[in-house]
């Protein structure tokens, strides 16, 4: 079984700056690829970014060149980094882990991972 934790949401103005962690419990953290997912009311769940055991990424069209995903395996942690924010990123933001022994495969799909966070919100003023 695997917990995770998000932490890093909050208010911020059109423009800043917020960064997300996520913790996450178990042994095998490097062996998972993990994602961010957001969801605003009204709206399906998206992938914002993904991270594959390889650390290799993957991002939404919506949020290259802003935000960066990345992991700390040592730490257990899982990050986002959200830069030039937009009112329009205003969402939950969720992670979440897909527990698999392959590294070549980017899991785009909110139904292909396994365990889930209880997301935390971001919400970026006009």
């Amino acid at each position: 079984q695997v917990q995770l934790v998000e932490s890093g949401g909050g208010l911020v103005q059109a423009g800043g700056s917020l960064r997300l962690s996520c913790a996450a419990s178990g042994r095998r953290f490097s062996n998972y690829a993990m994602g961010w997912f957001r969801q605003a009311p009204g709206k399906e769940r998206e992938l914002v970014a993904l991270i594959t055991s390889g650390s290799t990424t993957r991002y939404a069209d919506s949020v290259k060149g802003r935000f960066t995903i990345s992991r700390d395996n040592a730490k257990n942690t899982l990050y986002l980094q959200m830069n030039s924010l937009k009112p329009e990123d205003t969402a939950g933001y969720f992670c979440a882990a897909k527990v698999t022994v392959t590294t070549s495969i980017y899991y785009r799909a909110w139904t292909d991972y396994d365990y889930w966070g209880q997301g935390t919100q971001v919400t970026v003023s006009s």
